[in-house]
């Protein structure tokens, strides 16, 4: 059976009318826009759309530097975490220590002595205790710095030249006092010193009693002369004050030049007055119960 091959010739007459149509209708919107306003905005629109995509290209001048920019904060960023992954100690900011009183007082003075050899400490730290104006029973503190720093126990020895040896810090505490009270328009020299018991500092305070009061007499006001010069190797003797255990170095007239008192389980007090003793020690009671 023969098949029928026959080519059908398309019927270009339907496209080429659309085709008329369309530009009918273009020629018909040109002529009734008669001031040109839809062709301006047309262009005008093409024009903003091909601005905008110039800006958001990633070949604009101001997107490569932006890129630039990033791409450099990064790195510096990854180099300076990978510095403190790798660094061995990480650098830190100091912190003071907090200053915390060992007693209430009712007044305080700080004196420099970055610059004073002993005999001028002493009589700076005398002077203070003499002219101080706390109340009756008043206790005032006096804060010696060095270079305007609060020096410790261990300094304050050296920078007298001092022959107490205190031992390690963990048994003997850094921070100690020294002051004066007020009693009786008496006013008494004091120093504190904290330890973790008294045990711990009881056999170096017998070793410096041969020398406590040639390390200290200065701060007593008692001067050294021919008629003090025996008390240099005079020896304490036992007693006891406000029902604590004290060593006690008497004159020829039996009174009290100098001692030290195991006030509690952790101070010792160094002064010469019982009156001194008594109110340093109810400060001292008054300071464990505040904690």
């Amino acid at each position: 059976m023969q098949q029928n091959n026959e080519i059908v010739p398309a019927k270009s007459g339907a496209h080429n009318k659309i085709v008329e149509t369309y530009a009918e209708d273009m020629a018909k919107v040109i002529e009734n826009d008669q001031s040109g306003g839809l062709i301006k905005k047309i262009i005008h629109g093409e024009e903003e759309h091909e601005k905008e995509k110039r800006n958001l290209s990633p070949q604009s001048k101001k997107n490569k530097f932006f890129m630039l920019v990033g791409l450099l904060l990064f790195a510096l960023g990854a180099a300076t975490l990978i510095y403190f992954i790798n660094s061995r100690e990480v650098p830190t900011v100091p912190v003071e220590d907090q200053f915390i009183p060992l007693i209430f007082t009712d007044k305080s003075i700080f004196i420099e002595v970055k610059d004073l050899n002993k005999e001028k400490i002493t009589q700076s730290v005398r002077t203070a205790v003499v002219s101080n104006d706390v109340k009756q029973g008043g206790v005032e503190g006096i804060y010696l710095t060095f270079d305007k720093k609060m020096i410790g126990l261990r300094q304050f020895i050296s920078l007298l030249k001092a022959n107490f040896v205190p031992g390690e810090i963990v048994f003997v505490s850094d921070n100690f006092l020294v002051g004066a009270v007020n009693e009786n328009n008496n006013k008494d020299f004091f120093m504190l010193i904290k330890v973790r018991t008294t045990a711990d500092v009881f056999d170096s305070m017998r070793l410096w009693e041969s020398k406590m009061f040639s390390d200290l007499h200065g701060f007593f006001g008692v001067e050294l002369s021919a008629e003090t010069k025996y008390l240099l190797t005079k020896e304490f003797e036992n007693s006891i004050i406000e029902n604590k255990n004290a060593r006690i170095l008497y004159d020829k007239d039996n009174k009290i030049v100098m001692m030290y008192i195991l006030a509690d389980d952790n101070s010792v007090i160094i002064t010469n007055t019982e009156n001194a003793t008594h109110e340093l020690m109810l400060r001292l009671a008054s300071s464990q119960i505040k904690k």
